[in-house]
């Protein structure tokens, strides 16, 4: 094949090698400092001078007065989320069905992790989603309903990954409170079902249009609350996005009367989830985003493929070009070829979705029209493309090794 690249084993070793990166606490620090920075210029000059690092805290204790409320939007798999099993659902063993007609039960938390086995096949069966072809739109399975507790609070969302308890704006929620920032008065969380994906404007997405209208109202209380001060809104990584979406899917006259700010930090677009992107839909996510240690890491794949966050993010042709981003021994795929590579590896079903809702998404740049601070990392080994050995749809990449070039973000 013209221009065709083959991996050699000295490839494989060279590109395999860890890279050096920051310590993930140096990080967060980082980007809480740059954050910290900007938000102290939204202030009023008193405040300013007062929230400088020596008077973060305020003397009392309590809620600084004339902050502008901050709505967090946080990252993919940080809210939690609960089911109620109706008569409809037909589960797949007794087990799986025991909880039905009981009312709500946590579906995904803190403590999926320490599923069983038995109880994780439940889990996977319960949190797989269907694309209906009819309406356009993703939906539960039959006899599944889901719900994001704890909406509008800034602790009512955490890490899910134990190795990692700071993920999911610990360290800055904490940050924020020094300010004098307290949840339910200033501070304020928004999050959502991570299995879909925000739509553009004129999209359907029953989940999101019910997700942009608690967005809204949270943020007009909050604002009513505040004394008419408009909201900052602060979305990292896919958070980001929903945050990004949900600003260009309200009204321009709403935007200018209740947005301060747009804060987008590490967003999935910024050039290191492409890669990771197609790796999560070919082979399965990882740990660090879907972590069920009891789990196969195939039927953990199964479930991923049905969502719609699967197929969002994935390199986009004006972009990305014709140059290789999976390398086989018997076919490349480019960015052109991404409905091929979903029909490859076996999932049919995210071909027709990617077709008609993701495709759209590739080319919209229609700017959010508030003031906007876009915050991503420089200097951090990318991966750029995979080079492999055979794509197929029983086991996806057969080897499953990555290609990780000294291309930085």
């Amino acid at each position: 094949m013209p221009g065709r690249k083959s991996c050699s084993r000295a490839d494989r070793h060279r590109y395999l090698r860890p890279a050096a990166q920051a310590p993930p606490n140096t990080m967060a620090t980082t980007v809480l400092g740059f954050f910290s920075a900007l938000l102290l210029l939204l202030l009023p000059d008193p405040l300013r001078d007062h929230f400088s690092p020596v008077h973060r805290q305020p003397a009392d204790g309590g809620t600084a007065r004339g902050l502008h409320p901050i709505v967090l939007v946080p990252g993919v798999t940080c809210a939690d989320l609960e089911a109620r099993l109706t008569e409809a659902y037909e589960p797949s063993t007794p087990r799986c069905g025991r909880m039905r007609g009981k009312g709500w039960f946590g579906l995904w938390t803190n403590r999926t992790w320490a599923l069983d086995a038995d109880t994780a096949a439940c889990f996977e069966e319960q949190m797989r989603l269907v694309y209906d072809p009819a309406l356009g739109d993703f939906r539960n399975m039959p006899g599944v309903t889901t719900r994001v507790p704890n909406f509008g609070s800034a602790r009512g969302f955490g890490s899910k990954y134990p190795p990692h308890p700071e993920y999911c704006f610990g360290a800055l929620r904490s940050t924020l409170e020094r300010f004098g920032y307290r949840d339910g008065e200033t501070l304020f969380g928004a999050p959502y079902d991570f299995r879909y994906a925000p739509p553009l404007p004129g999209q359907r997405s029953r989940v999101y249009s019910r997700y942009f209208r608690r967005v809204t109202r949270l943020i007009e209380d909050a604002t009513k609350k505040n004394q008419g001060r408009a909201a900052i809104v602060f979305g990292h990584s896919y958070g980001a996005m929903v945050a990004l979406e949900f600003v260009r899917n309200s009204p321009s006259p709403w935007r200018n009367k209740f947005i301060k700010h747009l804060f987008m930090v590490a967003p999935t677009w910024s050039g290191g989830g492409y890669i990771r992107t197609i790796r999560s839909i070919v082979s399965g996510p990882p740990g660090d985003l879907v972590y069920v240690p009891s789990a196969s890491r195939l039927s953990v794949r199964s479930m991923w493929r049905t969502f719609e966050t699967a197929i969002v993010n994935l390199p986009c042709p004006a972009v990305f070009g014709r140059r290789p981003l999976v390398v086989t021994k018997s076919k490349n795929y480019s960015a052109y070829d991404i409905a091929d590579l979903l029909l490859a590896i076996g999932s049919a079903n995210g071909d027709k979705p990617f077709r008609e809702r993701e495709l759209a998404k590739m080319g919209y740049f229609t700017a959010p029209m508030v003031p906007m601070t876009h915050m991503y990392g420089v200097g951090v080994p990318t991966e750029s493309n995979w080079c492999t050995g055979k794509v197929t749809s029983t086991c996806g990449l057969k080897w499953c090794t990555a290609m990780v070039t000294a291309r930085s973000i």
